[in-house]
């Protein structure tokens, strides 16, 4: 091993042919890559999530507008570049496999070109929030509240393209610790940041919103120090290319369809409290849904970091030819989700009287109780309706929304159980060598 893995805490592969190793080898690489994963993951969404606290203790107007515009952002915006830029999990992990190691640079830069171009036309979504909102009978107080939120949040829109782009750039290079270091610094002084805009410049909720965009921002600079000077990139980083501007067309097709799969899921979610304000008591209703979806959100952070791990895993395994060690994987992560799910659900329980106060000091709030066609059959299928039933029909309130996300839950997850039980992990190896061949041919051309 050289002096570039060895001076970066850059996680070794400890798997490097097919039948080494066995379960606890394979259980103990995917945590020590999924335990930074989920840091990053919690720390980056943590940004939005102390946002939201501390304009909580501004008053429950100021809680609803936030809430509704973070919900509007996630389902205009970080959802859409959260799903597009996944795509690198599949391109970078396979040619990182297949020790194609400049194409992964390349990919990067392609999707920062896809995404900044997208982010365009959202950033004008944004700018009308307030319009759109009671354009869709929300209460104008609280939608005139998220307008103000989401146009000083607009800088982070960029930001967040950037830095999913960054995030798997390096995690399917399996450097996992410097993006846990850089989040970590970026939330900390955010914290710091949020309580000066908020309270001591007077700020208010639009405070709170400029702190988002500054610490993104933060997270996007350390993060792109760490990639231009760091030698562990310097294989897979050789600077600017003229490349990133080719295959635009097939890259947009892998995309897409990564963007559609993430989003029909956290869409379900943020529409659950955009559906809120629709209630009775909108104010009231949108942030305990707030409360209870930002939780969700935070605990789903769990299993998304151990997808990412996975998902690293399956790509780098594929891409080396490999498709017994891809299934192991899989079969891996299914128990410790499971086993992880026992145990956060738990805490959940013990703490569920004071929790809501860390989002609010009104007492009314905190006691109030309450792939893409699985996901489009989870949550629009049965979900969302299932919640639009519960909520208006039968009259249930809150509770019905939360019931229908539930269902929705239930279902997806027996269908994707389903699907990956039936995976044949043989053909899908042989596809990744594929895609690996067929996208370095152009290169080997031109030399």
């Amino acid at each position: 091993m050289g002096r570039e893995e060895e001076g970066h805490m850059k996680v070794p592969l400890l798997l490097t042919q097919e039948g080494d190793g066995g379960v606890f080898e394979e259980v103990k690489k995917q945590l020590w890559l999924a335990g930074p994963l989920i840091c990053v993951s919690l720390l980056q969404y943590s940004l939005q999530l102390v946002s939201i606290m501390f304009v909580g203790h501004l008053g429950e107007l100021s809680l609803s507008g936030a809430s509704m515009a973070t919900s509007f952002a996630s389902v205009t915006g970080f959802s859409l570049f959260m799903g597009m830029a996944s795509a690198l999990d599949t391109l970078c992990g396979q040619s990182y496999g297949a020790k194609q190691y400049h194409m992964l640079g390349i990919y990067m830069q392609r999707s920062v070109v896809i995404l900044m171009v997208v982010g365009i036309p959202l950033a004008v979504i944004w700018f009308n929030t307030g319009s759109i909102l009671k354009a869709v009978g929300q209460d104008p107080d609280i939608a005139q509240e998220a307008e103000q939120y989401a146009r000083f949040m607009l800088p982070s829109l960029f930001a967040y393209g950037l830095l999913q782009c960054l995030v798997r750039f390096l995690q399917t290079q399996n450097i996992v610790f410097p993006m846990m270091m850089s989040s970590g610094i970026a939330t900390l002084i955010h914290v710091l940041i949020c309580w000066i805009l908020v309270f001591k410049l007077e700020l208010g909720s639009k405070g709170a919103a400029l702190a988002n965009s500054i610490s993104y921002w933060n997270n996007v600079i350390l993060l792109a120090l760490y990639v231009k000077f760091s030698s562990s990139c310097a294989k897979t980083w050789t600077g600017f290319s003229r490349e990133a501007f080719h295959d635009i067309l097939a890259f947009i097709k892998l995309a897409i369809p990564s963007a559609v799969m993430v989003c029909l899921e956290m869409w379900s979610f943020e529409m659950i409290v955009l559906l809120s304000g629709l209630l009775p008591n909108p104010k009231l209703e949108t942030s305990v849904l707030s409360i209870c979806l930002n939780t969700a959100a935070v605990i789903w952070m769990i299993p998304f970091g151990l997808s990412g791990a996975v998902s690293t895993r399956v790509s780098n395994e594929l891409g080396a030819g490999h498709p017994r060690i891809a299934r192991l994987s899989v079969v891996v992560v299914l128990v410790v989700v499971l086993l992880v799910g026992i145990l956060v659900g738990s805490v959940l329980i013990l703490i569920r009287n004071i929790w809501g106060y860390a989002y609010s000091n009104e007492v009314e709030v905190v006691e109030y109780k309450i792939g893409a066609y699985i996901n489009l059959g989870s949550y629009y299928i049965v979900g969302i309706p299932s919640a639009i039933l519960l909520a208006f029909v039968l009259d249930v309130g809150g509770k019905g929304l939360w019931f229908g996300i539930i269902a929705a839950l239930i279902v997806q997850v027996t269908l994707l159980l389903t699907v990956t039980i039936r995976t044949d992990w043989d053909a899908e190896a042989s596809k990744a060598g594929k895609r690996v061949h067929e996208s370095t041919l152009p290169i080997d051309n031109e030399s």
